[in-house]
């Protein structure tokens, strides 16, 4: 750790925009030491002085950016339940081994591709790896991945495959194996160059114009050759570019955001066409009513009661997607069992496509039951004719070509 700390500040030092003040240093202490006069000791010092200082300064900012970065990181380490020695522990993720048996609940990120046991079926969210807005349904014997998310369901699975063999994890070796020069870098690259090349042609001018022509006398000329070198080349550039962008990444990472180089920064910011093949990779991966598109088949019915109607089939604790966008729309989340009294709750499992809420209105003592899910469930329960059916399916049809899913909500009163 100490010695790749020191090749990095070394790196600092090691570029092309301070090899011409290094060769200004080596002038100063070695070539100047003529006509009667010793090294130039104050350009020589004052010249280390600058290679340090900028060097110094680009390095503490970027190792500050990285350990925010890191820190972030640390944060953001899945812990896994662990079945070690016959008991049952918590341990890092980045502990775990082929396998090794752990526990998958509500709530938990799952820290390693593993293969379920028996037991109920979850459901995970997977958009993380593949953008998917909802939840997918995972029976035993189905393989979970490493960063998917449980949303339903406790169920125990042996891990298959641990850190960069994680179908998360190729992926992300791939992207950070990558060593490809960046456009930021290749403009650095090429103001160092123009800057190099510069300071070339006008040393030779100079030489031939002091030595050959004027007859010059040695130090004199060395001098004015110094005087090209340390102000020709911008050396305080590398260091202001590094503070900024080093800024940059650490207010990223307040926000929750790894940077993992510093470059990419600028890489964003100068980006004009941004293209996604997946639905929820740049959304917030959030579900949402359109209060505008809510269709009626029932009497005496509104759109605000239809939504009460879907809040009071969900449930808030499951963490599920849909309950979760049901409820929201409410301006209050305890409306959806304001002046009932639950008495049964049917969760939503890949059976019936549906959740299910039997309760008591307080206002009459009647017993109401009320259910959503998928329209084709819930036109069987209401044993809907084939008219009713046929325009259902008109506006499924309709709301699929904009993008747009559709859920069914029905009451049943005893």
């Amino acid at each position: 750790m100490q010695e790749s700390k020191i090749l990095k500040f070394l790196g600092f030092m090691w570029n092309p925009l301070s090899w011409v003040m290094e060769a200004a240093a080596i002038m100063a202490i070695a070539l100047a030491n003529g006509g009667g006069k010793p090294p130039d000791w104050q350009d020589f010092v004052g010249i280390v002085f600058l290679l340090l200082l900028n060097s110094s300064i680009s390095y503490w900012e970027e190792s500050n950016a990285g350990s925010a970065a890191e820190a972030l990181m640390a944060n953001l380490a899945p812990k896994a339940k662990v079945l070690r020695d016959d008991r049952w522990s918590e341990q890092d993720a980045a502990v775990l081994a082929p396998g090794d048996i752990i526990s998958i609940k509500l709530g938990d990120i799952v820290p390693a591709d593993a293969r379920l046991l028996e037991g109920d079926p979850l459901k995970i969210d997977q958009s993380a790896l593949t953008g998917e807005s909802l939840p997918v349904t995972k029976g035993p014997g189905d393989s979970i991945y490493s960063g998917s998310t449980c949303k339903q369901g406790e169920i125990e699975a042996v891990v298959i495959a641990t850190g960069v063999h994680t179908f998360f994890g190729k992926a992300a070796h791939l992207v950070d194996s990558t060593n490809q020069m960046g456009h930021f870098q290749k403009v650095l690259k090429a103001i160092g160059n123009f800057c190099i090349a510069a300071i070339a042609i006008g040393i030779v001018i100079e030489v031939i114009v002091m030595y050959a022509i004027q007859h010059r006398r040695y130090r004199d000329g060395i001098d004015n050759l110094l005087v090209l070198l340390i102000g020709g080349i911008p050396i305080a550039m590398p260091t202001v570019l590094s503070v900024t962008m080093a800024i940059g990444s650490h207010r990223l990472a307040t926000q929750g955001a790894i940077t993992k180089r510093m470059t990419a920064i600028e890489e964003m910011a100068g980006m004009t066409v941004l293209c996604s093949d997946k639905t929820g990779t740049l959304t917030v991966n959030k579900l949402s009513v359109d209060r505008g598109l809510i269709e009626i088949f029932a009497k005496g019915v509104n759109a605000t009661e239809v939504i009460l109607l879907a809040a009071r089939a969900s449930r808030v604790e499951n963490q599920d997607a849909i309950d979760a966008a049901m409820v929201g729309m409410l301006g209050d989340p305890k409306e959806a069992r304001a002046g009932i009294k639950e008495v049964h709750f049917l969760p939503f499992n890949p059976v019936d496509k549906r959740t299910a809420l039997t309760y008591v209105d307080h206002d009459d003592n009647s017993w109401h039951r009320v259910s959503k899910g998928a329209p084709e469930q819930i036109m069987t329960l209401c044993n809907c004719k084939e008219d009713v059916k046929d325009k259902v399916h008109a506006i499924i049809d309709k709301y699929a070509e904009r993008g747009l899913r559709s859920l069914a909500v029905a009451r049943q009163v005893f």
